[in-house]
């Protein structure tokens, strides 16, 4: 049995498909199961970590955002049985990195948390997601006007569906115990071009107009939570001009290329009409 938090996000609801399509029991963790819209033949329990027996009784392995990754919840996984947990982690830990910004630190946090666990662990490290761009959706289906912030900022988004892959593998074959994988789209694509390819994936023009950092908010980015915004801007500032790490983790470990933000953009164009 894997158990799969987060199984109604973007990356769990992929890799729940991958992991039942493989053959593989799987029990979905949500907060809402009745909400959660996942296939029958997934057990779909609710996320309660105060209740570990009906979380992971029979299960072997974890799927875990990070989000969800607490030192008693781990404690409780192993106490059940669990020996394996794969973390969706963050691109952000690197050597050099800004240790102080709040994306590393939480991620950072569990990370520690998984090694001093006594759990065998697997940490994903993916760079930018193209669900990103799903911030633009409400924009898109308003007009042809897109605005947003540092229109030559650069990143290698990549399909989460690219990142549910590499979880399918390492969590189905052995040997990736203790490895860290860091995860990326194939090429670079600048915000402009990304608001560009959506606009070809829905049939439309769109244009992208720049906005001043200074005067970005909520309204740009409504799920960000407001004592984070600053940060995120000044990451965001460091990627104008400066060409993305890329790497071939996911056909290395999955045998197919990294799907482009172009493929990932006609996979969503519903979303954005």
């Amino acid at each position: 049995m894997i158990v799969v938090t987060g199984a109604t996000g973007n990356v769990g609801r992929a890799l729940v498909d991958r992991l039942l399509a493989a053959g593989q029991p799987v029990r979905a963790l949500t907060r809402d199961p009745q909400r959660a819209a996942l296939p029958e033949r997934a057990e779909v329990v609710r996320f309660q970590p105060d209740e570990p027996a009906a979380l992971f009784d029979g299960a072997t392995k974890l799927f875990l955002y990070a989000q969800a990754g607490t030192a008693p919840l781990l404690a409780a996984a192993r106490e059940h049985g669990v020996r394996h947990v794969v973390l969706l982690s963050s691109g952000i830990i690197q050597e050099g990195a800004d240790e102080t910004h709040p994306i590393h630190v939480m991620h950072a946090t569990v990370e520690r948390e998984i090694r001093d666990s006594g759990l065998d662990w697997t940490f994903l490290r993916p760079n930018a997601f193209a669900t990103n761009a799903l911030q633009y959706a409400p924009q898109i289906r308003a007009g042809d006007t897109v605005r947003g912030v540092f229109a030559d900022g650069l990143s290698a988004p990549i399909h989460e569906d690219d990142i549910a892959a590499v979880a399918e593998r390492v969590l189905l074959d052995s040997g990736h115990e203790g490895a860290v994988h860091r995860l990326t789209g194939p090429e670079a694509t600048s915000n402009a071009d990304q608001v560009a390819a959506i606009g070809d994936a829905v049939g439309r023009k769109l244009t992208f107009v720049e906005v001043d950092p200074a005067e970005a908010g909520p309204e740009l980015f409504p799920h960000v939570p407001p004592q984070m915004l600053q940060r995120l801007l000044e990451s965001f500032a460091e990627t104008v001009g400066v060409p993305p790490e890329i790497t071939g983790t996911v056909q290395e470990l999955t045998g197919t290329p990294a799907r482009t933000f172009a493929r990932w953009a006609q996979d969503h164009a519903g979303d954005f009409r």
